[in-house]
């Protein structure tokens, strides 16, 4: 037996599904961390390869030590990224994504793609 399906009425409000909410809820808590200013960018630096904080400071641009440094601790407390120190002297320090970290790597070139392609570019005079 062929299903039809009402039209919804006008003005009425649509329910959400239960699957729904919890796909919002995790698209909340991901853009709610991706989002946080430098995050993706960094992860997206990263994918690069193991790097250093100096050549990471120089790959961003416009981020402060202090900043770089908070953002970086928070990426390796979320399981992102790993940091190594290497023995000296100097003793050296790179960060590299972890599993985790690279299983973000194809939706992040997806969301980069999509800006490239819809999004204006910044102005630089701002």
């Amino acid at each position: 037996m062929a299903r039809t399906t009402k039209a919804p009425r006008a003005g009425a409000v649509p329910v959400a599904s239960d699957a729904c909410l919890r796909g919002d809820a995790a698209l909340s808590r991901a853009f709610g961390f991706l989002g946080k200013r430098w995050n993706a960018v960094l992860l997206g630096v990263l994918g690069g390869g193991p790097t250093g904080f100096r050549e990471l400071s120089r790959a961003v641009g416009g981020i402060s030590d202090s900043v770089l440094t908070d953002r970086l601790a928070e990426l390796t407390r979320a399981g992102l990224v790993a940091r190594t120190v290497g023995e000296g002297p100097p003793v050296s320090v790179s960060y590299a994504l972890t599993d985790a970290g690279r299983a973000l790597m194809p939706a992040l070139e997806q969301i980069s793609r999509w800006a490239r392609e819809h999004l204006e570019p910044e102005d630089p005079a701002r």
